[in-house]
């Protein structure tokens, strides 16, 4: 898509995702995570313009249906972690990023997969809007943190959830179609809002999470992330590293 036909938060998505592939994604690299959301099209267009020749020899892992779309239809050649369990690097979306670069993630209902990629990587990159910007998880994603259960523990991981403090926790339910919204691994997803004191300690938080029985994955991803990179409003590109530091590249 021609830059010029895009809108002016778009365009800075898009040019935040060409700025993490050309710092990133490097000719020599081999085994490529590729992640979800809208951020990760701009990615992979980029990938798929550093030519035929630099990706011939290249595997690439989908975290997602719509990352193995996104690979198959960018003429990528598609892995999976059973043929590639270490990858060089992740690239991937995000919906919430404190100033630690802990993170957000599942408002696609996808965490599971996201996870297992991104701790396989040695290296993990999110791109993403200046909307996903907190400075404690929490402030800007409002929904809650992504919780995969199984179904038939799902009430009783909500109620395990509300125990530890969450404010609003419920079965995350389809908008197109009736019912529940099912995970790419037949699972439920609970949405959990925590309190900012919960939020501020998302280590602990996480580990009380992941120790409820029928909980599969919770969507905080936290140390995993390197770098990030987000389109701003007035369309530059701000990359954001671990230690809080911000850098405006354009």
């Amino acid at each position: 898509m021609a830059s010029s036909s895009l809108s002016p938060l778009e365009s800075a998505k898009r040019a935040a995702a060409f700025a993490a592939v050309d710092a990133h994604v490097r000719p020599e690299l081999r085994h490529i995570g590729i992640g979800s959301g809208s951020t990760v099209v701009y990615a992979v267009e980029r990938i798929v313009a550093q030519g035929a020749d630099v990706n011939a020899p290249r595997l690439f892992v989908p975290t997602s249906l719509q990352a193995k779309t996104l690979i198959i239809e960018g003429g990528l050649r598609l892995a999976d972690v059973d043929t590639c369990p270490e990858l060089d690097i992740v690239i991937d979306g995000a919906d919430d990023v404190d100033l630690a670069l802990n993170l957000i993630k599942g408002g696609g209902a996808c965490h599971l997969q996201e996870k297992v990629i991104a701790e396989s990587s040695k290296e993990m990159v999110v791109v993403a809007d200046h909307r996903k910007m907190s400075k404690v998880l929490g402030d800007s994603w409002t929904k809650g943190i992504p919780v995969e259960v199984a179904p038939f523990a799902a009430q009783k991981a909500l109620g395990r959830i509300r125990q530890l403090g969450s404010t609003s926790a419920h079965i995350r339910m389809g908008v197109a179609k009736a019912g529940p919204v099912v995970t790419d691994n037949g699972n439920l997803c609970i949405d959990a809002v925590f309190p900012q004191a919960v939020m501020r300690n998302p280590d602990h938080l996480l580990r009380q999470l992941k120790l409820i029985t029928g909980v599969v994955e919770v969507g905080l991803f936290n140390g995993i992330c390197q770098m990030a990179y987000f389109g701003m409003a007035d369309g530059s590109v701000t990359k954001q590293s671990r230690d809080g530091s911000y850098e405006t590249l354009s």
